[in-house]
């Protein structure tokens, strides 16, 4: 019974936070102009329209790489920490992580102003190198999150074993350590893809002249007409976004499952 109010109060919450994009694939398939009820009609057209506008292309291309480059320097990075953090004792070791984990805490815009105030100090000009070095700033405490779960969960006898029958650390590393935390890697790369390709503040800030995915649908809202077309494009996003999220949480249960890891939640 006690159960029942906090069970209502979150299908409550959970409508209220997700019914506006339940609008999206409604007005992506509405034949009309106007985003408002009652509906025109039924039409595919806005999603042909996407592969009709060069600017979106090289948009989502210029995302595409940046997502791709963050998942993989992201998560190159956090695995190290991750290693680090669960594996040896040094000096102000919490107060390490807690600085990486920052960005979890501090306002983006923050973030991204303090970001281009440093290049403009230094004489760089923004491009899509500087959205990289940002959104991985942004995406490592996500990725350190996911893997400090997978070494913790990870048996260290292992290691000393292999290291006991004549194997050197990197093999050990390479041979029995990776492969188990490889559920955890692969989750982290798709989380930080995901959070690279929607995020907006720092990539606002630092596009340059190579707006991505984002900035793009920004500068669109200016326009009513086109708004059906982002319509079409967010409805694309967010089923994009939602699968990679399952398939994230299905490789970051089977790594649980495999170190015999009872599960206390997750993304899902």
């Amino acid at each position: 019974m006690k159960a029942r109010p906090l069970s209502i109060f979150a299908i409550l919450y959970l409508f209220v936070l997700y019914a506006p994009i339940l609008l999206l694939p409604i007005f992506a398939f509405n034949d009309g102009t106007v985003i408002a009820f009652p509906l025109q009609g039924f039409t595919t057209e806005w999603f042909g329209l996407l592969l009709e506008t060069p600017a979106l292309h090289e948009a989502t291309r210029n995302s595409l790489v940046i997502a791709v480059s963050v998942a993989v320097l992201a998560t190159c990075l956090g695995l190290f920490a991750a290693r680090a953090a669960t594996r040896y004792r040094f000096p102000a070791k919490g107060g390490i992580l807690g600085f990486i984990m920052l960005p979890l805490v501090l306002p983006e815009v923050i973030v991204a102003i303090s970001l281009l105030v440093v290049l403009m100090q230094l004489g760089l000009d923004s491009g899509l190198w500087s959205i990289v070095l940002g959104h991985t700033l942004l995406c490592m405490p996500f990725s350190i999150a996911i893997l400090q779960g997978s070494f913790s969960n990870m048996d260290q006898s292992l290691e000393e074993a292999a290291i006991d029958l004549g194997e050197t650390p990197w093999s050990t590393f390479r041979l029995v350590t990776l492969p188990l935390v490889s559920p955890g890697i692969i989750a982290s790369l798709l989380i930080c893809f995901t959070i690279s390709l929607d995020e907006f503040i720092i990539a606002f800030f630092l596009s340059g002249n190579a707006p991505t995915l984002p900035v793009y649908l920004w500068g669109q809202l200016r326009f009513p007409a086109r708004l059906p077309m982002i319509m079409a494009l967010g409805t694309i996003l967010v089923v994009l976004s939602v699968v990679l999220l399952v398939i994230a949480e299905t490789f970051r249960r089977r790594g649980l499952r495999r170190a015999g890891v009872k599960d206390a939640g997750g993304f899902l």
